[in-house]
């Protein structure tokens, strides 16, 4: 990286929405012009640049280089061939035709002076006086132009301003005899020095962008609602399919319990419940809710990392269930147990012809673990009908609902929903003793699922409000219940 640094201002955040326009996420957008639409992709284009710099900690830009065996990536080596060719026979000429290199040292200029910081004072001075281009120009027009002490000049201005990992690079482009080559390295190694420096900016800003982030996302997403009126809409039928889920658990819950202790549904309770539900949700669905869409990647590995823990818990309690807590017991039994099931699950759990097509494999492989461990304990084998059962009902737990599967959801899911009520800052609950044995797993996925979720309330909890208190306090009943977190 650079020599120096300099932290970037950041820009003061913006005033907070005017709450009140939410009232109304639904309708039709009105017809836009092309110019609405453009600064609209603009605002989403940042919306979702800053949101992902934000939560994606690894977040960098990368060269964008085509495939080698795509139309584009074909094209594009063609294109470039072509280019320096028609460069290699300009400077092979007689006398050499400088009018293209001349082009090329004015944008690597132009490149070098973009890496260069606020107190690269005398360094950029002495950067126009080598690059002066009327100078450069003069000297081609009396032939006395030395592309090959300019190029000398370049690379050692490249190393002082690269980062380290790129000097094996530079250091390569100094071996180069050939001008064409050298000024196709300058402009390659030039391009990756770029990236850096924007990945060097980011990783600069970011202390700066996590303390305006909130403020910053709710402005943009009022400006995109300003311009999209309907842009609610599959949050608001999110928040509704959670509300009926909510208000159905809470009047089974009520059956059992005295009048006295039945309340309004709780709108915390229900954002939870919404919230746990983007982690199963139908990839066919495309009403994705729009407030939760920049982190619907991050959301579904989640939901899949979930799945497979499912699975691995129910296959664990079924074998507990028929060997009983003394072969579970035995050092390292378990351990063999959840590599086999991780290894012969990983890849097929996702979809469900594959996964059930797994399922009888990884049967056998559990009867053979269990065989062998009771074996090394000088025990008796699982009777036959054991073996037999055991099998089967591995065999069926590609169905959703099957009664182990269906149990181990429900446990998993009051998990989470208990860990979101706890906050960040408190300690995460026990696992239920159905999940002890992927507890820790199951906690690691539960911190990762809430960060994600307690940044998003703190962004769109105004907008989730008025939507909660349309379908939890109707006009006319008291909004005695809690307000969105």
């Amino acid at each position: 990286m650079p020599n120096q640094r300099d932290e970037a201002a950041d820009d003061s955040p913006p005033d907070l929405p005017c709450l009140e326009k939410l009232d109304s996420p639904t309708g039709s957008p009105p017809t836009a012009s092309l110019s609405s639409l453009m600064e609209l992709e603009t605002c989403l284009s940042n919306l979702n640049l800053a949101h992902e710099i934000v939560s994606n900690r690894d977040f960098c830009f990368k060269p964008r280089s085509p495939p080698t065996d795509s139309l584009e990536g074909r094209v594009t080596a063609i294109v470039h061939r072509a280019f320096w060719d028609s460069l290699q026979e300009q400077l092979s000429s007689d006398p050499p035709n400088y009018s293209h290199a001349v082009t090329l040292l004015q944008e690597v200029k132009t490149m070098l002076r973009s890496l260069l910081l606020p107190s690269h004072v005398r360094l950029r001075a002495q950067l126009d006086e080598v690059l002066d281009m009327e100078l450069i120009q003069q000297q081609v027009d009396h032939g006395a132009l030395d592309l090959h002490r300019l190029a000398g000049y370049i690379t050692n201005t490249m190393a002082s301003l690269c980062a380290p990992v790129r000097d094996p690079e530079v250091r390569a482009l100094r071996g180069l005899g050939d001008p064409v080559e050298l000024l196709r390295g300058i402009f390659r190694v030039l391009g990756l020095m770029k990236t850096d420096m924007v990945n060097f900016t980011i990783q600069s800003l970011r202390p700066h962008l996590l303390q305006q982030a909130v403020q910053y996302e709710r402005a943009k997403f009022q400006q995109i609602l300003d311009k999209q009126p309907a842009s609610l809409d599959h949050t608001a039928a999110w928040l509704q399919a959670a509300a009926s889920e909510e208000a159905a658990a809470a009047g089974a819950r009520s059956e059992s319990s005295s009048p006295d202790r039945r309340g309004p549904v709780s709108a915390t309770a229900v954002l939870d419940r919404a919230c746990v539900r983007l982690l199963r949700w139908d990839p066919r669905d495309q009403k994705y809710p729009e407030t939760v869409l920049m982190d619907r990647a991050r959301l579904d590995a989640l939901g899949q990392r979930l799945q497979m823990l499912v699975l691995e818990a129910s296959v664990l309690l079924l074998t507990n269930a028929q060997c009983g807590d003394a072969v579970f017991s035995l050092q390292g039994f378990v351990g063999r147990l959840r590599q086999s099931v991780a290894a012969l699950l990983e890849g097929s759990h996702t979809r469900e012809a594959d996964l059930k097509g797994a399922l009888p494999g990884l049967g056998e492989t559990v009867l053979q673990l269990l065989t062998e461990a009771v074996s090394d304990q000088g025990g008796a084998a699982l009777p036959p009908e054991s073996q037999h059962l055991l099998k089967g009902q591995i065999s069926e737990l590609w169905k959703h609902n099957h009664p182990v599967r269906t149990l181990i959801g429900e446990r998993v899911q009051g998990f989470l929903r208990a860990t979101l009520q706890g906050g960040l800052a408190k300690r995460s609950p026990e696992p239920p003793a159905a999940l002890r044995l992927v507890g820790a797993e199951l906690a690691e996925l539960a911190t990762a699922f809430g960060r994600i979720v307690h940044f998003n309330r703190s962004v769109f909890g105004p907008f989730y409000a008025p939507v909660l208190r349309k379908l939890l306090f109707p006009p006319g009943e008291d909004e005695t219940g809690e307000d969105s977190r």
